[in-house]
């Protein structure tokens, strides 16, 4: 199956499970606030728990709790990063901002919600072994928590107040942490899964959640809002530090094709069983939200 198709086979996989989650539960607010955060998206990260998985001899009946879990957390962070407080977004995948639509209170419980049903996911017996789940959980809290997500998140907040702009070695560093680290789990959970090695899926996924920043940064610039689902260009407004305004547009371009190539040459290992990996890598820089 062809990238594309994959990536849409597996983003309605990752929905079903999710919904599953959601069957037969009251119509609370928050619980309606987690379901309407938790719809939508590329499902980019669940994606690449479920093929690391696949390459790896691991079906998606095995990985798919994982998939949603990853995709549960990360729509966690987009509820609370949308908040007043911290990005002040009125707009979430052309939809009103969980806060706009309900109100601050809901919006952060719904959050509270799906990072803890995140982990409630990654219980499951389909996923293996104690042992694997968890390592597993283990390897999630690190990524999403004060060593990375969460740091990550701590320092673009602090970026805001300081006097001079974050230099490069600083914005790469507070990507890594909150875009990458959960880029990086969801790549390695398959190895996780597989009792296999994730040093090259590790550093697969190293690469390519920095290319997935800088064509984040290239699209707040160049992007069309429409397409991109969000209000765009406000990095540039808050006077903001990102590898565009550091590095220049084509430099920066440049510097992500770089990332991908790299991020091609880690999955050596696998041949022609990573095919769907490197077409991903290609897409990062390529897509338009």
């Amino acid at each position: 199956m062809s990238f594309s198709a994959q990536l849409a086979s597996d983003a309605a996989l990752i929905q079903a499970r999710l919904d599953a989650a959601f069957a037969d539960k009251s119509q609370e607010p928050v619980l309606q606030a987690m379901a309407y955060a938790s719809a939508g998206g590329k499902r980019l990260r669940g994606f690449l728990v479920l093929e690391s998985a696949r390459m790896l001899g691991i079906g998606p009946e095995a990985a798919i709790s994982a998939a949603a879990s990853v995709e549960a957390l990360h729509a966690y962070s987009l509820v609370h990063d949308d908040l007043p407080a911290m990005d002040n977004d009125d707009l979430r995948r052309g939809l009103p901002t969980c806060h706009v639509k309900w109100d601050e209170a809901t919006a952060i419980l719904a959050g509270d919600a799906l990072q803890t049903l995140a982990f409630e996911l990654l219980t499951d017996p389909a996923l293996g072994s104690a042992e694997v789940r968890i390592a597993l959980v283990a390897g999630l809290a690190k990524a999403s928590g004060a060593e990375g997500m969460v740091l990550g998140q701590a320092l673009d907040i602090a970026a805001e107040t300081v006097a001079a702009p974050l230099t490069l070695p600083q914005i790469t560093t507070l990507q890594a942490g909150k875009t990458g680290a959960l880029i990086r789990f969801s790549a390695e959970a398959g190895a996780i899964l597989a009792g296999a090695d994730p040093a090259p899926l590790r550093g697969y996924a190293t690469a390519l959640g920095l290319a997935f920043q800088i064509a984040d940064d290239i699209l707040d610039v160049t992007g069309d809002a429409a397409k991109a689902g969000k209000r765009l260009q406000k990095d540039a407004k808050a006077g903001k530090a990102t590898f565009v305004s550091l590095l220049g547009l084509e430099p920066a371009r440049a510097r992500a094709s770089s990332l991908v190539q790299e991020a091609c040459e880690h999955l050596a290992p696998y041949g022609t069983a990573a095919a769907n990996l490197i077409d991903c890598a290609r897409f990062v820089i390529a897509r338009e939200s």
